[in-house]
């Protein structure tokens, strides 16, 4: 790995080791990679999913346990995809590889209203068609590269706008019961992807489908977590360490805590 653009080889590695490091706990932590296993790396062309590939790649070497890696896109058919230039960039490193063709960008400009956010029904049917790949080809793992502000913005999205307390589990089984799906950048924070996919100079491809919808509150929940760090430092690092410490006897959820049998598990004379 050749640090570029400005990044000193000392940062660089710095860099690189931390992010390793917080990858290797992630797996550790959520078991999210065992002895065998067939992982399938979903690379969609952004800094996320490159980054989350050169962790892997880089774990694999090093891991106590053996297991495959294989590198998956979904060619969405949006317009001016450059085609190209994933698979040049997987041959170049030697990675094996798989392009899934599905022009699920014609369904969604067809179904969803101009105007409408498309990103629900655009998630869905890519993960539709990754979820059924991954059955087909026998792969035990599907790895996405969702980091630590992804999970964040979830949990604000869900309580904001659908009055749950939900965010994005660091790994989770499919509702079908049949893909285990891990995100082992849940615990890196966005600015360090950032900076370690400007150093490697990845070939990004923007997606022009999210990109050209004005107003997403996925983006607007993004600057309000921003606004919230520059006037107090470290409150995002506070929120996700919260979500890693969850007290279900404090808070309000019948089905997550049994709050009626409070008075029996106390011996309280009122039980």
């Amino acid at each position: 790995m050749i640090p570029l653009r400005g990044e000193t080889s000392a940062n660089f590695r710095r860099l690189a080791a931390r992010l390793r490091g917080l990858v290797g706990k992630a797996i550790a932590d959520f078991n999210m990679i065992g002895d065998g296993d067939r992982v399938m790396v979903c690379l969609s062309g952004g800094k996320d999913s490159y980054t989350l590939l050169d962790m892997l790649l880089s774990l694999q070497r090093a891991a106590p346990v053996r297991f495959e890696l294989a590198a998956v896109n979904l060619d969405q058919k949006q317009p001016g995809f450059p085609a190209r230039v994933l698979p040049e960039y997987l041959d170049g490193m030697g990675v094996p590889f798989h392009v899934i063709e599905q022009d699920t960008y014609s369904v969604v400009r067809r179904v969803i209203p101009e105007g409408r956010t498309q990103c629900g029904l655009c998630s869905r049917l890519r993960r539709g068609a990754l979820y059924r790949f991954a059955r087909e080809r026998g792969y035990t793992r599907i790895a996405l590269g969702h980091h630590r502000d992804d999970i964040i913005e979830t949990l604000f999205l869900n309580l904001f706008h659908g009055g749950r307390l939900k965010a994005m589990p660091p790994k989770l089984l499919s509702d079908d019961g049949s893909n285990v799906v891990i995100r082992p950048l849940c615990y890196v924070p966005e600015r360090e992807i950032a900076r370690y996919a400007r150093a490697r100079a990845f070939p990004i491809i923007p997606c022009t489908l999210c990109g050209s919808q004005p107003n997403l509150q996925r983006e607007a929940i993004g600057r309000m977590l921003a606004d919230w760090e520059r006037e107090h430092p470290g409150r995002v690092d506070s929120i996700f360490t919260a979500l890693c410490n969850v007290e279900p006897s404090q808070l309000a959820d019948v089905r997550t805590f049994d709050f009626a049998a409070l008075e029996r598990l106390a011996g309280s004379p009122g039980s």
